[in-house]
């Protein structure tokens, strides 16, 4: 199993800022991308932004835009969200998502990991 482990999350104000962590390790040559998600309480998981590991190429939700910037540290194997100006509405369990694609003799192969999740709640 590839560990993706979130830290960061926590009680914040509305307007406030936070900055989410996501470490992973392991047959780091194959990541294609590592996307964050959230879920709200009695709602579905929903995208939020994702980077493509070697290109960097980014992309958000549109209710996030603006607010929230995803970047990753190479050296250190992790991703970050960083979540400026939160409203109430961003209260969730947030989730990184690791994909990973691996070539073989059939052909390329995808892989998800999952982290456990950190709790962001945001009052207003």
């Amino acid at each position: 199993q590839v560990p993706v482990v979130e830290s960061g999350g926590g009680l914040v104000q509305a307007g406030d800022s936070l900055r989410l962590s996501c470490i992973t390790s392991g047959r780091i040559f194959n990541i294609r991308a590592m996307d964050w998600f959230r879920q709200a309480p009695g709602k579905d998981r929903e995208f939020v932004a994702t980077i493509t590991w070697t290109s960097g190429n980014i992309d958000y939700a549109d209710s996030v835009k603006g607010r929230f910037t995803i970047s990753r540290d190479y050296a250190k194997n992790t991703v970050y969200l960083d979540m400026n100006n939160v409203k109430p509405e961003d209260t969730a369990i947030y989730y990184c998502a690791r994909h990973d694609i691996v070539t073989n003799i059939e052909g390329d192969v995808t892989f998800d990991y999952w982290g456990q999740g950190t709790q962001v709640t945001v009052s207003s």
